[in-house]
């Protein structure tokens, strides 16, 4: 049987991107996707953030299914009785490429499939990679059923949770505390209807991220995209969280669905697709082993995403992880030396780029964002705060100042508002 030079597990971000930059150099790839077309087990907020992709593939937009261009930043603060909005808006956000593009996996990973098609690689669905092939303590190829293919190196990007990962020893013991759920559902709206609900033109597009009620207060949150024809509409919550609470997350989407902020803005909708999805959000302090013989662990299979509470990205750092682990084949292929020693040059390439860099910067956020109080306490206390200030009731107001004092002194100790201050600002 024909020896490739590289076999990418999985077709999601970090997989297409690492297997087009190695067919375009003109080495021998092979693909393999589980799902039953590239794009079918693969689920995400929505939104792509940051310029690799368009370094990957210059003006990718103009051919690619994106749906809009992110131009709004929404932050929400939802209580049970009311909500807070910071709404931040950049003209040249609007302007690609910049920011970031909100997408539906289901339609752009089968448009950057056909390109790793196009640049020479070979894209197989429908078929589940069981195992790794190891020989002397050297990955050489992978088992899909009783089929055995053979490869100098083994690209793993099958996500979070990596059954390859694991069976190769690599996987630091990680809890339900290192994870969380996501769940979605993308309702569709008429495109004239979205545009005069969000009051956007053309192709801007909106991120809302809310926190407090939606999730029952539990660590994590939800969010809202517009798509031209739809919208994407989730939650992500701590699975530990779930658990210890008895509470399903499919339970919270659709009390989010039924806020009173949410309700009107999802009206009239029809719910099209329905998809959970596992979050690694451990970071640099449980990240698996990058590399070894023969081997390279890529995307949310190494746990590469970032999360602070107010951003919440993965598909840049897969996408990264991907094209570094390509180069690094690359190197490999012209040196003829597949060995650890010339694969750990991967682990070179991202801690030289902002990928490690970011994720260092953040290292302490996931610890962080375990406060109860940024769920509960914090929200109400924005929704109340403003209520307070807009209230005219007859009776006779008091300064902005003294207000905000009074109605924090109510509700946490200044002592504890500033110990939470400077926990924020080392995390985030």
């Amino acid at each position: 049987m024909d020896k490739f030079d590289a076999i990418v597990v999985g077709a999601g971000p970090a997989g297409s991107a690492s297997a087009y930059v190695m067919a375009s150099a003109g080495l021998k790839v092979l693909v393999f996707e589980r799902g039953k077309y590239v794009g079918a087990k693969n689920m995400w907020g929505g939104a792509f953030f940051g310029p690799q992709i368009n370094d990957l593939l210059p003006n990718f937009w103009e051919e690619a299914p994106v749906e809009r261009f992110v131009d709004r930043h929404v932050l929400a603060f939802f209580s049970e009785k009311g909500s807070l909005s910071i709404n931040h808006r950049a003209v040249r956000f609007s302007v690609p490429p910049y920011n970031g593009f909100i997408l539906l996996r289901a339609k752009f990973d089968q448009w950057f499939a056909k390109k790793v098609e196009k640049a020479g690689a070979i894209v197989a669905t429908g078929l589940k990679v069981d195992d790794l092939i190891i020989k002397e303590d050297r990955v050489i190829g992978v088992r899909v059923g009783q089929e055995s293919f053979f490869s100098h190196v083994v690209i793993v990007a099958e996500g979070v949770n990596s059954i390859l990962t694991q069976k190769a020893g690599f996987s630091k013991q990680i809890s339900p505390r290192d994870i969380k759920q996501g769940i979605k559902e993308v309702i569709r709206l008429p495109r004239e209807v979205i545009e005069e609900r969000f009051n956007l033109k053309g192709d801007e597009g909106m991120v809302m991220e809310c926190v407090g009620s939606p999730t029952k207060y539990l660590p994590g949150g939800g969010f809202l995209y517009t798509n031209k024809e739809s919208l994407s509409l989730g939650i992500v919550v701590q699975l530990s969280a779930l658990t210890e609470n008895n509470i399903r997350g499919s339970d919270l989407l659709e009390g989010f669905k039924k806020h009173p902020d949410i309700e009107v803005l999802i009206k009239g909708g029809q719910t099209v697709e329905y998809s959970a999805h596992l979050i690694p959000v451990y970071g640099l302090k449980k990240m698996p082993r990058l590399y070894s013989h023969g081997l390279l662990i890529t995307g949310d299979a190494a746990g590469l995403l970032i999360g602070t509470g107010l951003i919440l990205e993965g598909a840049n750092l897969a996408i990264s992880s991907g094209i570094a682990a390509a180069e690094t084949v690359k190197m490999a292929k012209g040196k003829g030396d597949f060995s650890e020693t010339t694969l750990a040059h991967y682990e070179d390439l991202l801690r030289e780029s902002f990928v490690m860099k970011d994720l260092d910067t953040f290292i302490e956020a996931s610890r962080f964002l375990e406060n109860e109080r940024i769920y509960k306490l914090y929200p109400e206390l924005a929704c109340e705060i403003a209520e307070k200030i807009f209230t005219n009731d007859g009776q006779p107001r008091k300064r902005t100042f003294y207000l905000v004092k009074e109605t924090i002194k109510e509700k946490i100790s200044i002592w504890r508002l500033i110990k939470d201050f400077m926990e924020a600002r080392k995390a985030i």
